[in-house]
């Protein structure tokens, strides 16, 4: 039970995210409020380590490498919105603010995950 409600709450964190990084474009009709930008760090950590605190030890690192794919899949997006702004190709709805949250958010978290759980090299 705990796994899953983690899955959901990371899933929601990120779901958080995708909208930040959407909502400024006009992709979607939505408003990324103060709300969204506590509950995408929020969630995503909080989701995480309580899947998992509750996964079994073969699954831990392959949710921390998808936790780190999407989020930096999500980073990556954001930084490439950015420089299309950056060169006038491209024009948001407000103001670059939340992506370059997402950007940071997810370049953290994703590194991190991605590096997580990594077999030591052999001399």
């Amino acid at each position: 039970m705990l796994f899953i409600a983690g899955l959901i709450i990371l899933a929601l964190g990120i779901f958080s995210g995708a909208i930040l990084l959407l909502a400024p474009l006009g992709l979607i009709e939505a408003t990324a409020g103060l709300t969204l930008w506590v509950l995408f760090p929020l969630f995503t950590v909080g989701g995480y380590l309580l899947a998992a605190s509750a996964a079994p030890d073969t699954a831990l690192p392959t949710l921390s490498r998808a936790t780190g794919a999407v989020l930096l899949l999500l980073a990556l997006v954001a930084g490439v919105v950015l420089v299309l702004q950056g060169g006038s190709l491209m024009e948001a709805r407000v103001g670059g603010a939340s992506l370059w949250y997402v950007l940071v958010i997810g370049l953290l978290g994703g590194a991190s995950g991605l590096a997580a759980h990594r077999k030591p090299q052999q001399a």
